[in-house]
């Protein structure tokens, strides 16, 4: 026998589809662009590979926050691919009204303008190159020009229930043969 079925009302759908999601890890990720009023930057869980030739990726942002906006109308995002020694990055990037690119920050803006957080694991330099609404965000996917290698070599970052976690070589699921 199958799952559940769920309730097939709205508000039971949306809160089932939440809770499948909220079971299903992520990679964490933070995307930064130059807004009109300096840069600005989010943390995403929803970053997927969609082309290796050519490399597109593409990400969910909210566009009813002033970060979300900036984002979707920049000309050049950064996606910042984070590990664990980067928790509390993604924990700042995510807290809305929260600080960002602060002197305290360590940052420089890429020659395209969007601004790119050193100290993480793999930096992703790209041009927008199409926005499609989804429900109540939108979905921008997005060609890679430039791939730089961060410096930190820890184990990625990953998101489950709320929660933080590493992917290192003890997470591997062995099987008996």
């Amino acid at each position: 026998m199958g799952p559940d079925p769920q309730d097939s009302g709205a508000a039971g759908l949306a809160g089932a589809f939440r809770a499948a999601f909220s079971g299903h890890p992520a990679a964490v990720a933070i995307v930064t662009a130059a807004g009109p009023d300096g840069p600005a930057g989010i943390t995403a869980s929803s970053v997927i590979s969609v082309s290796a030739e050519p490399p597109v990726l593409a990400v969910s942002i909210t566009p009813g926050t002033e970060s979300g906006a900036a984002l979707l109308a920049g000309e050049a995002l950064a996606v910042h691919l984070l590990t664990t020694a980067n928790r509390r990055l993604a924990e700042l990037f995510a807290t809305p009204g929260s600080r960002r690119f602060g002197f305290d920050m360590d940052w420089h803006t890429a020659p395209t303008g969007e601004p790119v957080l050193r100290g993480v694991g793999t930096v992703l330099l790209c041009k927008p190159l199409d926005r499609m609404a989804a429900g109540t965000g939108v979905v921008l996917a997005a060609q890679v020009q430039q791939i730089l290698e961060g410096g930190s070599s820890a184990p990625p970052l990953v998101y489950r229930r709320r929660t933080y976690y590493a992917l290192d070589d003890w997470s591997i699921l062995r099987t008996r043969t």
